[in-house]
């Protein structure tokens, strides 16, 4: 019985190893996040105002003004985290780690927003 118990746990150990994610992963999160908020952008350019009037036209943008929105805010969070670890050394408290944190991501916020 105890043979059975330890090939579980042993599998379930082998199961639950951490995984490290990919070299690259950020920047290919990076890169996807900063494609969908130019084509997001590029369908919203694209939107005439004279379609307005029909409801039914109304799906394509909202679906680009959520994606925009939703893959601009994902954008700033992963840039404002990738320096979290600098922000951290040069503060000296918790306060000024926040204040920093805030700064850098109004800053952030700032840059995707003047590329569109």
């Amino acid at each position: 019985m105890s043979s059975g118990a330890t090939d579980f746990e042993a599998l379930l150990r082998q199961a639950l190893a951490p995984v490290e994610p990919p070299a690259d992963l950020a920047e290919r999160l990076e890169s996807t996040l900063v494609t969908l908020t130019a084509l997001a952008q590029d369908e919203l350019d694209a939107w005439e105002l004279s379609a307005m009037r029909d409801p039914r036209n109304w799906v394509r943008p909202a679906a680009a003004a959520v994606v925009g929105v939703s893959a601009g805010t994902a954008l700033v969070i992963l840039r404002v985290r990738a320096r979290h670890r600098v922000r951290k050394q040069r503060s000296n408290n918790v306060v000024e780690l926040v204040e920093r944190t805030f700064q850098d991501a109004a800053e952030e916020a700032r840059r995707v927003l003047r590329r569109r």
